[in-house]
C-alpha cells in the first residue's frame, strides 16, 4: 500500500460550530475554507476539539460529508472515527472510508481501560475491512489507557495500513523509541501544543493541534521551517505561539478556543452542548488579554 505523501504538516482538528443547539454546517464548511486559505496542509474531522462525545453518530458522519465536499480534494481530510464502543467505531470508520477520507485517526477506547491484547484486537478488527491508512490517537490523559510499544509493533506487523499515531503525551522519549522500533517512515503527529517544535525536530511529520483553529498560518510556516532545516525560524514561530498555546488549556478544550474564534470573527458563535459550557466572563477577559498581547485584538474592540 502506497502511503499518501501529503499526510504530513499542520492538520488542525476543527471545532464544531453550534447554534441554538444544532450544528451549523454552513459555518463548518467556512472553517474548512479558512484552513485552506491560511495554508494548512490538511484538516482533521471529529477530533477531540470537535467535542465528538456530544455528537451523534449521524452528526459526526455528516460533518465528514461536509468537510469532504468543502475541501474538494484540495487538501487531505483525516477523519477521527473512534468511539468507546466497537460498534460505533465500525459505523464511523465505515462511513469515513466510503467518503474517501485520506486517513483515519482512531482513539484508544476510553473509560473502560481495556488490556493491551484487547486494544490490539480492537484495532485489527477495525482495519481488516479497508485499506485506508489509519493511525492511533494516543491520548491517555483523556482515555485512561496507553498503547505500549510492543502493542504497536504487533499492529505494524499485522496491519499493513497502520501508518502512525497522534501523540498527545508529554513524552519525547517514547516518540524516539517508536521510530527506532517501527521505522523512520512511521508518521507521528504532535498532539500537544507545547511540544510542536521539539517533537518535529526529532522526526514528527506534523501537527494536529487545537490552536490551529486560531493561528493556522503560523503552524504551517513552522512545519515548513523544520522541513527546510531552518531551526531558528521554527523556534521563533514556536515562541510566538507560547501564550496562545497555554491559553488553549485555561479551561477544557475547546472552550477557550471557541471563544477566541468568535472574538476574532472566525465563526459566529461559541456555543457548546452540555456538559460543556461557554467561557465564563472572567475567562473571556483573560483570553481578551492574550489576544491583545498577540496583536490580534485592538484595545478599542475590547468592549
Amino acid at each position: 500500500m502506497a502511503q499518501d505523501d501529503r499526510l504530513k504538516g499542520s492538520i488542525p482538528p476543527l471545532v464544531t460550530p453550534i447554534r441554538e443547539g444544532e450544528i451549523d454546517y454552513d459555518a463548518y464548511a467556512g472553517l474548512v475554507e479558512f484552513q485552506i486559505a491560511e495554508g494548512s496542509h490538511g484538516i482533521l474531522v471529529n477530533g477531540t476539539t470537535s467535542e465528538p462525545s456530544t455528537l451523534t453518530v449521524d452528526e459526526r458522519n455528516r460533518l465528514v460529508d461536509v468537510a469532504m465536499e468543502a475541501a474538494g480534494g484540495r487538501i487531505p481530510v483525516v477523519v477521527a472515527s473512534g468511539s468507546q464502543s466497537l460498534a460505533e467505531s465500525e459505523q464511523l470508520t465505515g462511513h469515513a472510508v466510503k467518503s474517501g477520507a485520506s486517513a483515519l485517526l482512531i482513539v484508544t477506547p476510553y473509560y473502560i481501560r481495556p488490556p493491551q491484547r484487547g486494544l490490539v484486537e480492537y484495532y485489527l478488527s477495525l482495519s481488516r475491512s479497508h485499506d485506508t491508512p489509519w493511525m492511533i490517537y494516543h491520548i491517555p490523559g483523556r482515555t485512561a489507557v496507553s498503547m505500549t510499544l510492543e502493542s504497536m509493533k504487533e499492529l505494524r506487523e499485522k496491519s499493513p495500513n497502520f501508518v502512525g499515531m497522534k501523540h498527545a503525551v508529554n513524552d519525547l522519549g517514547f516518540v524516539t523509541e517508536c521510530f527506532s522500533a517501527l521505522g523512520n517512515d512511521f508518521k507521528v503527529f504532535v498532539g500537544l501544543e507545547e511540544l510542536s517544535f521539539p517533537m518535529m525536530t526529532i522526526g514528527a511529520c506534523g501537527l494536529m493541534n487545537a490552536v490551529g483553529n486560531l493561528r493556522p498560518g503560523i503552524l504551517a510556516d513552522m512545519c515548513q521551517a523544520v522541513w527546510d532545516s531552518d531551526l531558528p525560524t521554527g523556534r521563533e514561530l514556536h515562541q510566538r505561539l507560547l501564550e496562545i498555546n497555554k491559553a488553549v488549556f485555561f479551561d477544557t478544550n475547546p472552550i477557550p478556543m471557541k471563544y477566541m474564534m468568535k472574538r476574532l470573527g472566525i465563526m459566529p458563535s461559541n456555543e457548546h452542548r452540555l456538559p460543556m459550557s461557554p467561557a465564563t466572563p472572567e475567562l473571556e477577559q483573560r483570553l481578551d488579554g492574550v489576544l491583545r498581547r498577540a496583536g490580534l485584538l485592538q484595545e478599542d474592540n475590547s468592549a
